[in-house]
Order: C-alpha cells, then sequence, then structure tokens
C-alpha cells in the first residue's frame, strides 16, 4: 500500500500512534502528542481554505520550509483575512502550536499571528492569540505558542493573520501537538451544565437543553423541529477517534412529547475534501414510549478525514425525541495472541475472513495476517459501494482492500457480482418507472449487468481469482424455487447467464461461484442443487458452488452439512464455505445480557463438528471463510434484532474463544454438559422403531470417521427406555453402544440382545433398543451418558435428561371444510382435543379443538369459551384469540424453521402471522373465519402446508393456544401439550398430528 508523504490534521488523527513516532499503542497515557501535521506535500490544501472575502489560498510548489511545498495565501484586503483550518482542540487540554512563515517576494516586513477563534457556550466570540513573530521574504521564521481553553465552545478556528493587510505569505510545516492523547480521552455530555455542550444541528432542528426529562441528573438534550429523518443532534469528534482505534459509544434516546413510537439510530458522518460518507454505528432501534432507551456500539475509524461528528437520526419520520448521558471511550486493545496455532495451518484448505477496512488495521490486520491466507470484503465490491449511479465507478474501498491482500500474500474472493440487495434502485428504472418484463427492459437491464461485470472484474482481473457471480438467487418456497427478485422478475434466468458468461470472458482463470445461504436445510439444498445442474446442463460456466453456512449452536445438524457437500460432489463443481458464523441463539427473539459461559462451551463443540465435517470432505472442499474476523464486528449483533451474539472464533478483544479451540485443538475445550427432555411414555423392548419413537427426531451424535449415531430416551415407572440409531457400516466384535446412568455402565452389543434390550440390523449400521433401572418421576433429572465403539472410533453424548410429561398425541381425518366459522358436518365425525395445559393463570378461556388435512392443507376448528372478550391492547397476544402452531416436518427444533408457522386468529378474526424473520415463507398460508357464538367464539382456519406431501400416517408438529384478555392485558393462556411458555419461539415442546384418513 502506497502512503502519502504528508498528512493532514485528521489523517494524522485517524493513523496508529506508531506512524506518529510517539510510545507504543497500548500506552494508556501519552505526553506531547502530534496531534496534526500540515506539510502539503500531497499537493493539497490538507484542510487549510481562506478566512475573508476575495482571499484565496493554493498550494504553492516553488517554496517550502522543507521538502517541495508550502501554503500561499493571496488576495487578502483586511488584517484577520488569512488562511484558516477547523483544527481539532478540545477543553482542557494544553496544545503547542509551530508553524514556519515567509513573506512572498516584495512584500514589506510584517507581523504574523496564528490566532484561535471560538465562541464559547452561552458566551461572545473570542480571538485568542497563539503565537507571532516579525516576518519577511528573506527567510523562513518560526511561528510557536501554547494554548488552552475551559469553556465548551464551538465554531473553533485556527488563522494565520497579518499586521498587513494586502500581505501575501507562505505557511509550511505546521504541527499541533499536545499533553495527553486526544484520541484516548474519550468525550462525556450530560447536559447539567444548562448547554448543548457542542450539540449542534444537522439542519433545521431546534435543540434545547430541557428539565423535563433526563435519563440521569436532571436534564438532556430536546431535538424539535426535525426537517427529515437524518436531521437532529450532531457533535464534532474529529481529533478524538484515532484511525484503526476501536471506540465505544453509547447514548441514551427517548420519544418526544405525544410521540407514541419511533426507531433512532447512532451514525457517524466523515468527510475528506468535501466528500460525505455515512456509517452506522447502532441501527434505528424501537424505542418504547415514555422510556430511556439506551444506544451502544463500536466504531473503528478506518479512513483518512478531515471533518468527523457523530449524530442520532430516526429510521423515519421527523418526530422529536430526547437524548442524554452520552459518552464516547477508548477501547485500549489487548495484544492478540502470537502463541496460538494459526489456523491455516492446521487446515487442509484456505481459511479466510470477511473484513472491511477498519479489520486491516492495528490488532485486526495482525491476527488477520496471522491466522488466515484468503479474505473477502463484506461490502466493498457490492453494487452499491462500486457503482451507486449509472457509469460512475467508485472503487476505493475495493483497491485499497486488493492491495492489502497483494501486499501480505493473502488470496482475496470477490464478494459480489449480482444481489437482490444493495443494489441501487436505478438498476431497476427507466427514470422514474420500475423496469418491467418487456424484451426492451429486459435487454436494457442485462445490459447494465454486462457493463458492471466488465467494469469491476475486469479491474482485478489476474487480482482476485475467485468470484461469487451471484449471491442468494434462490427461493425454495416458490414452484421453481427461485426467488421472485427484480433480476428474475425481469429477466428470468438470463441474468444468471448473462453474468456467468460475461465474467469468464473478462477474466477466464477467474474461478466463478453460484453463493447461497440455507444450503444445509433439505429443500433450499435440493433447489440450489436444480439450478446449478440446470446451468451446468447448459453449459453456464458456473465453477464452484458457496456454501454461506450461516447457522446456530442447534441446527443445522453437521450431519446435513455433510449431505450437502456430498450431494453437490456429484455435479462435478469445486465447493466453498463462504459466510460461515454460529450464532448462540436457536430463535430471532431471545437475548443475553452475557452469554453464558456454558453456551460459549456449546458453540465450541458446534464448530468441532463443523470442522470435521469440512475435513472430511477436504477433497470437495477449496476454502472455508468465517464470516469476521472478531466478535465485535459480526453482522449478527444487529440482524435479525439487535442483540449480543458472539458468533466468531476469535471475542471483542481477538482473544481466542471455545470456538477456536473446537477448530484448532478440541482437547483445550472446556467440560460440556448436554441437556435433553426424556418425555414419558411406555414401549415394547424388541430392537423395533415403534410409532412412540417417531413423535421426536433422534438427538444426533456427531460422527467420527465412519461412525455415527441418534438416539432418544423414554421414562415410565419402569425405567429408562433407549433408541439408538447407529451409522457403522463395518461390522465388527468390538460394536457396542454403552448407556451410563448413575455410575453404571450397561452394555449392549451389536449382535446381542437380554431381557432388558434387544439388536436389530438398520441402514448401514444397527439399531439398540434398552430399558434400564431409573428412578423416574415427573421432572427428574437424570445424568446419562451413551458411548457408541466400533474398532477405530467411538463417538458419545454426556448430559442430563429432563423427565417430562408424555408428548401429546390427537389425530386429523381427512376432509375439506368451508372456512366460513360455522362448523360443517364433517367435523363432528373428527376427533376432540381440550387445551388444559396453562402457561399463564390456572383458570380462563379455553377451547375444544379438532382437525382435518387435504392434499394441501391443514384445518383446524376451535371452539372457545369465554364469556368476556376483549381487543383492547394494542399487542395481538394480548387479545382473546386462538394460536396454531404447525410444523410440517415435525422437526422439534430449538427455533423455527422458514416453514414453521405461528398463525393467530383474535375473536374477531384479526390474523397474525408469525415465523422466521418476517414470516416471509409462511405469511399467505392463512385463511380463516371467527364467529362470536354465547359464551364464546369459534375459530375456523385452513393453513397451506405447500412444503411437505400430507397422506395417511404423516406426522405434522401441533400445538394451540387460547390467550384470554382482560381489557388491556393477557391474563391466562392455557395450550394443548407445551408448557413452556415458548411456544412462539421454538418447535421442541409441541404435540403431534398423526393424519388419518
Amino acid at each position: 500500500m502506497r502512503l502519502p508523504r504528508s498528512w493532514v490534521a485528521a489523517v494524522l488523527l485517524c493513523l496508529p500512534l506508531s506512524v506518529l513516532s510517539v510510545p507504543a499503542a497500548h500506552a494508556v497515557s501519552v505526553q506531547a502528542v502530534q496531534i496534526a501535521k500540515y506539510d502539503f506535500e500531497d499537493g493539497t490544501t490538507q484542510g487549510w481554505g481562506p478566512r475573508g472575502s476575495g482571499v484565496a489560498v493554493r498550494v504553492a510548489p516553488d517554496m517550502a520550509h522543507s521538502g517541495s511545498d508550502s501554503l500561499l495565501t493571496t488576495g487578502r484586503t483586511e488584517t484577520w483575512h488569512g488562511a484558516t483550518i477547523g483544527p481539532p482542540l478540545e477543553k482542557g487540554v494544553t496544545y503547542s502550536v509551530t508553524a514556519y512563515a515567509r513573506l512572498a517576494a516584495g512584500q514589506p516586513s510584517s507581523t504574523v499571528a496564528l490566532t484561535v477563534q471560538r465562541t464559547p457556550a452561552g458566551g461572545t466570540t473570542a480571538y485568542e492569540r497563539v503565537g507571532a513573530a516579525t516576518v519577511t521574504d528573506a527567510a523562513w521564521v518560526e511561528i510557536a505558542g501554547t494554548y488552552t481553553y475551559a469553556e465548551d465552545s464551538t465554531e473553533l478556528q485556527l488563522y494565520a493573520e497579518s499586521s498587513e493587510a494586502t500581505g501575501e505569505y507562505y505557511l509550511d510545516d505546521i504541527t499541533i501537538t499536545a499533553d495527553a492523547d486526544p484520541g484516548q480521552s474519550g468525550v462525556t455530555t450530560d447536559f447539567e451544565s444548562g448547554t448543548t455542550q457542542g450539540w449542534t444541528s444537522r439542519a433545521s432542528a431546534s435543540l434545547a437543553v430541557s428539565t423535563a426529562e433526563a435519563h440521569g441528573g436532571t436534564a438532556s438534550l430536546l431535538a424539535t423541529g426535525r426537517s427529515a429523518s437524518w436531521d437532529g443532534p450532531s457533535l464534532n469528534v474529529l481529533g478524538k477517534m484515532t484511525k484503526g482505534s476501536k471506540y465505544t459509544l453509547s447514548l441514551w434516546a427517548r420519544l418526544g412529547p405525544d410521540t407514541a413510537s419511533g426507531e433512532l439510530g447512532l451514525s457517524v458522518e466523515r468527510r475528506l475534501a468535501g466528500t460525505a460518507s455515512y456509517d452506522r454505528v447502532v441501527a434505528p432501534t424501537a424505542i418504547t414510549a415514555g422510556q430511556w432507551v439506551q444506544l451502544k456500539g463500536s466504531y473503528t475509524p478506518a479512513y483518512d478525514v478531515d471533518f468527523l461528528s457523530v449524530y442520532v437520526e430516526s429510521g423515519s419520520g421527523t418526530f422529536p425525541f430526547s437524548i442524554d448521558d452520552f459518552t464516547l471511550a477508548y477501547v485500549p486493545p489487548k495484544p492478540i495472541q502470537t502463541d496460538l496455532p494459526s489456523l491455516k495451518d492446521r487446515l487442509p484448505f484456505d481459511v479466510g475472513a470477511a473484513v472491511a477496512r477498519a479489520q486491516t488495521l492495528g490488532e485486526h490486520g495482525q491476527l488477520l495476517t496471522k491466522h488466515f491466507d484468503s479474505m473477502t470484503p463484506g461490502n466493498a465490491l457490492k453494487w452499491d459501494a462500486t457503482e451507486p449511479r449509472e457509469g460512475e465507478f467508485t472503487f476505493g474501498d475495493g483497491d485499497y482492500l486488493v492491495d492489502y491482500a497483494t501486499e501480505h500474500g493473502l488470496k482475496f474472493r470477490g464478494h459480489t457480482l449480482a444481489w437482490h440487495s444493495q443494489t441501487p434502485d436505478w438498476v431497476f428504472k427507466d427514470g422514474d418507472r420500475d423496469l418491467t418484463a418487456t424484451p426492451q427492459d429486459k435487454a436494457l437491464l442485462l445490459k447494465r449487468l454486462e457493463n458492471h461485470i466488465r467494469a469491476v472484474v475486469g479491474r482485478y482481473k489476474g487480482r482476485i481469482r475467485t468470484w461469487d457471480v451471484v449471491n442468494e438467487v434462490v427461493d425454495e418456497n416458490q414452484p421453481d424455487g427461485m426467488r421472485r427478485s427484480p433480476w428474475f422478475l425481469v429477466t428470468g434466468y438470463d441474468f444468471i447467464r448473462t453474468a456467468f458468461r460475461v465474467a469468464h470472458e473478462v477474466d477466464p482463470a477467474a474461478e466463478l461461484v453460484l453463493n447461497d445461504y440455507n444450503t444445509e436445510l433439505p429443500r433450499k439444498r435440493q433447489a440450489v442443487y436444480n439450478l446449478v445442474k440446470k446451468l451446468k446442463g447448459e453449459g453456464v460456466p458456473v465453477d464452484a458452488v458457496g456454501h454461506q453456512l450461516h447457522v446456530n449452536i442447534e441446527q443445522a445438524p453437521a450431519s446435513e452439512i455433510e449431505k450437502t457437500i456430498e450431494l453437490f460432489a456429484g455435479l462435478g463443481v469445486d465447493q466453498q464455505v463462504t459466510e460461515l458464523d454460529v450464532s448462540v441463539y436457536t430463535d430471532f427473539v431471545s437475548t443475553y445480557t452475557t452469554v453464558p459461559a456454558e453456551v460459549l462451551a456449546q458453540q465450541g463443540y458446534r464448530y468441532k463438528e463443523i470442522f470435521d465435517v469440512f475435513r472430511r470432505q477436504a477433497s470437495r472442499l477449496s476454502s472455508v471463510t468465517v464470516w469476521g474476523l472478531g466478535d465485535d464486528g459480526t453482522w449478527l449483533s444487529s440482524f435479525p434484532i439487535t442483540r449480543l451474539n458472539p458468533p466468531l472464533l476469535f471475542d471483542d478483544e481477538l482473544q481466542a474463544k471455545p470456538a477456536y479451540w473446537g477448530v484448532v485443538d478440541p482437547s483445550r475445550l472446556p467440560p460440556l454438559t448436554r441437556r435433553l427432555d426424556a418425555p414419558k411414555a411406555t414401549v415394547k423392548i424388541d430392537g423395533e422403531r415403534e410409532g412412540q419413537w417417531d413423535l421426536l427426531p433422534d438427538t444426533p451424535i456427531a460422527r467420527v470417521g465412519d461412525l455415527a449415531a441418534g438416539f432418544q430416551a423414554r421414562w415410565s415407572p419402569a425405567g429408562l427406555a433407549v433408541l439408538a440409531e447407529v451409522r457403522d457400516p463395518s461390522r465388527d466384535r468390538s460394536d457396542t453402544v454403552t448407556v451410563r446412568l448413575g455410575g453404571t455402565a450397561h452394555v449392549m452389543k451389536r449382535d446381542g440382545r437380554a431381557r432388558w434390550f434387544d439388536t436389530r440390523a438398520a441402514k448401514s449400521g444397527y439399531r439398540v433398543e434398552a430399558l434400564l433401572p431409573a428412578g423416574a418421576a415427573l421432572g427428574g433429572k437424570v445424568p446419562f451418558e451413551l458411548v457408541v465403539h466400533d474398532a477405530r472410533e467411538q463417538v458419545s453424548w454426556k448430559g442430563e435428561l429432563t423427565l417430562t410429561p408424555a408428548v401429546s398425541r390427537a389425530t386429523a381425518r381427512r376432509g375439506t371444510p368451508v372456512i366460513d366459522g360455522v362448523a360443517d358436518a364433517a367435523w363432528a365425525r373428527v376427533p376432540e382435543i381440550r387445551t388444559s395445559t396453562w402457561i399463564q393463570g390456572t383458570t380462563g378461556a379455553t377451547a375444544t379443538v379438532r382437525a382435518m388435512w387435504d392434499a394441501g392443507h391443514l384445518y383446524v376448528l376451535a371452539r372457545v369459551t369465554d364469556p368476556t372478550l376483549s381487543e383492547a391492547s394494542p399487542n395481538p397476544w394480548e387479545q382473546d384469540s386462538v394460536e396454531i402452531f404447525a410444523d410440517p416436518g415435525n422437526g422439534k427444533t430449538k427455533g423455527y424453521d422458514d416453514d414453521d408457522g405461528q398463525y393467530r386468529v383474535s375473536f374477531s378474526g384479526k390474523e397474525t402471522v408469525g415465523g422466521t424473520f418476517d414470516a416471509f415463507a409462511i405469511k399467505d398460508n392463512l385463511t380463516s373465519a371467527a364467529k362470536t357464538v354465547p359464551g364464546g367464539y369459534v375459530v375456523e382456519a385452513s393453513i397451506r402446508l405447500p412444503t411437505v406431501t400430507l397422506a395417511a400416517g404423516s406426522l405434522l408438529g401441533f400445538d394451540i393456544q387460547v390467550n384470554d384478555a382482560t381489557a388491556a392485558a393477557r391474563t391466562a393462556a392455557v395450550t394443548w401439550n407445551d408448557a413452556s411458555g415458548r411456544s412462539y419461539l421454538s418447535t421442541a415442546g409441541w404435540g403431534v398430528l398423526e393424519l388419518i384418513k
């Protein structure tokens, strides 16, 4: 990377301290810190501008105190006219300022002075001399002085003036040092002084200190009269952040008077030479009316700037709001652990990380080059970054990152050329008109795509050897498996064909990748496979498939990841894992204030299981990229909600986590106690898989070598029943399953049987069923270990079983009712179930429920007994309503798959649907009717289930919940089976519905 020979003030302020020749970056206190130097050697004015009408400042290459350039000021007509800059000064700090001045040839001797102009809060503008000297045209003269100020002030300017009103002069080698490092001292504003403490409006917003509300103390800052979502309070923090250093920013926000709802976020505006850019620190977050909500995030400056501010904005709207107790705090970095094994030295494939410019600096850059041999830009090469306006290409970040990779010997993955997201609106428009599927619009859109790819791939030909050509083009919920993006709606498959064709023409040596997420899930896996097979059959140059693998600590099983790699191997394409991370959550709602150590340990074991798959499949897998360097820079901190979510191998301080050891050396993982529910049931011990075992999925034990297993447990007064399905294709005398209960080992041989256990041959292995003595009672906890041995390997599960109630099981008869809230005669022959599992309260509204099915639908009829009905609460779950839970695959997962649904119908017929993200895959599946009847109401519903083939004998995950409202509050809730109160988050506790004729 080529660096300019000199630095403007803000550039220096945004560089690591080592560049400034000061003590080590880890020092907490630094004396005589050089915070700015202006030497004009880069050919720019480095932020200096004219002060006064008619004044001009320019770089003069014919005169210099050192080097070859200086700054010349001309056109002055008043003594106070001259050159000026907004200096990075703060109150309470003592600065030393030096500069060298010389008059232009023929100018009479005069006094040249450096002066600071500032306006104290609530006061009048002050002009304060820093230093002065008599200057001539014969030689350079030093001007030096010290400066400090004590009050909150705005409109700071450092400027040069002359006693000769029309005198022309040169300035060079202007240096500002401080007695403390402002990049480490932080900022705090609490408005207790009664002033805005430096906060100013970004546009027309009115800012006023108010004592009506306060988070801490007695005062806050109220913003009113806003003209746009981005208009509001802004604080100049130029000089308070050092390039490559990490900072936490926090403030408390509250909605203004008469504002019922709104979202507020925290952002940074940075500028260089008049070009503005914006970085989000905290995404717009819902602010609860009447409450203070903290907005907190971290930020690492990564760019040269001459303007830097933090500001508060709304997601939309111009409502008033208050802020209080703002802090900007420097985070002292920890050195990376240099004694750790490097990831790249322990893996049989390339290992990469997704990075932005900030992650190439300081400790982040050290971590990147130590552990990784590949890098992917998170956003720098996406369409919105490279071609924000048609034909106007911006490659600043892309060039920087590719140069960095080249300089440090890292391979580079280009991400991404065609995607439905982060593509500017203009791409899909003709003027103000949206493009449609006409031949003319199709030709226009494909030409834009071709032009874009030729420009981007052409720029980096030979330097970027792998490209994610198309990204996330598959939607398994569509009949043809294709996402209905503007690309597809206008061009069909041709945008994919065009993208690969053009990329190959531009750089025939580059590896071209089709990249998508959820390929580890069966339906998505098959849909992506079908597309790649189709494209390959047409001769489209798809060289590789990218599996994103955004997974969590529970799902999807490692075995499903392996099935995906094995399936695509049949297409003869390379495979890459492109965006790996492991969320600590299994749902989209839960949040930790501190992630428990046990959860981080579980994450470590999860990484082990996944990388065991990768190692086994190394001949089919060329690279694995994790989606970030450390937990301080993950997209999951704000998606799908803002929460603490550390999904990567290194923590916020870039220190190794159990996740790292799970990849590098699993023997270093901490012990883990797993937990599993064992429902009540009586089973026959005969080695056969009877229907009881099909109510729940087997708990998988990750594969080692060719050995793998899954198991379940049930309890009854007779003891603990265990079923183990073992995958072990090689029969051996040492093949055994051992269950340890209460210190006693129960060993079952592959070919053995006894009164208490039986075995049967099964596909690729064998099945063991046993009844073991155990003190069993509802709610009991049973220490449990299951170990499967063969001649070479063993796999095991160790943890604790919780003895739970039996899984409720009901039947649904075939039939197709009319959905009108009136029970057809067909309902009379359907078995009835009742809600009786209380999750809130012990009495209240209940329901009798019946179910039917046909080739594509589940039908539910619920008669609710509830004499007092209310929809007074704005929250639908606090209204009198029925919730139907449907899991077409009966997966019993600690979260929702995208075809799992929560379908709510109120007594008046209001529908709400819950599922993954915004329930995108199921939100149109519900048709319902509701009628009030004496003593309650009736809900009749049809739920479309397009992702499964329904037939007699099919099992659906199913539950139903009745919410009982009194006025504006929910006072009771009852379900059929799930006692956890978490049906809206997890399908694991739902009952089972069997379809019969």
